[in-house]
């Protein structure tokens, strides 16, 4: 049996409270609201019951952040597509980020099984004068646990219109080299992306004290070598990493959303609740 989920969330300002009006259709849901910050910042957590995603599903969500609100979104655990008999699993993300609003969209990593056959699609659209950060962090299967990525196929694309387009496509079977030559994956399974990106160019000075303070971290990490921080347009930081599997990549990330979101925002770091459990 297939999954077909729908979750919209519109998050509005009321006052200085940041405010989340939801509706669902099938297994897909938000948790409680929470702010362990501020009221200004609404911080939720998507569940996904059903544990993980196999061929035929699909989940779709619609998120609107209106103008001066802040949303930080994340999930529980790591998004699971398992293997597929033939049919594709998609999961879409469309996201429209008001003037004045900021959107924080930290879901864990995505997990492509051996066998799965996947679509992974992210768009982030910003109005003049919004602001957000975002991550992703795509594993191809669990070779530490003996689970190689050995078939299969994933499809992604992550977009910011009028700014940044990329779309991948990595075979299992046909990008072998890809995956093993040093002037691509290098034998590594994880894939990391965090970016700042705002609606309205940025001043030069904010653009070298964010790759600065990215580089500085990095340089300090153990992925030092497989990692690199650039800003191919004035509205748009990019930092990229490869890593063997998750943890190394989550730390590094991690360090950088903390240190941006001071930088950038004058907030102090205030990682979900849900990380800690």
């Amino acid at each position: 049996m297939s999954w077909h989920a729908a979750l919209d969330l519109r998050y509005r300002r009321d006052g200085d409270r940041t405010l989340l009006a939801h509706r669902h259709d099938g297994p897909l849901r938000v948790l409680k609201s929470l702010y362990p910050e501020s009221p200004a910042i609404c911080h939720d957590v998507l569940v996904h019951p059903p544990g993980g995603i196999v061929g035929g599903d699909a989940l779709a969500i619609d998120l609107r952040v209106a103008a001066t609100a802040h949303a930080l979104v994340t999930t529980p655990g790591a998004t699971r597509f398992y293997r597929s008999a033939g049919a594709t699993a998609s999961q879409t993300l469309d996201a429209r980020i008001e003037p004045g609003a900021r959107l924080e969209w930290l879901p864990l990593e995505t997990i492509c099984h051996s066998g799965s056959q996947v679509e992974n699609r992210l768009r982030f659209e910003l109005a003049p004068g919004a602001e957000m950060m975002g991550w992703d962090l795509l594993a191809l299967g669990l070779p530490a646990s003996g689970a190689p990525f050995e078939a299969g196929r994933v499809d992604q694309t992550i977009e910011l219109p009028g700014l940044w387009l990329e779309r991948s496509r990595i075979d299992a079977v046909d990008d072998r080299r890809l995956l093993a030559s040093p002037l691509g994956w290098g034998g590594d399974r994880l894939l990391a992306t965090l970016w700042f990106a705002t609606g309205t160019a940025m001043a030069r000075p904010r653009i070298d004290a964010l790759l600065d303070t990215a580089r500085g971290l990095a340089a300090d990490h153990a992925l030092a070598h497989r990692s690199g921080c650039t800003s191919p347009d004035a509205r748009l930081v990019v930092l990229r990493a490869l890593a063997p599997h998750t943890e190394p990549a989550r730390t590094l990330l991690t360090a950088v959303w903390r240190a941006w979101r001071e930088l950038a925002w004058d907030l102090a770091p205030c990682a979900p609740r849900v990380w800690q459990t």
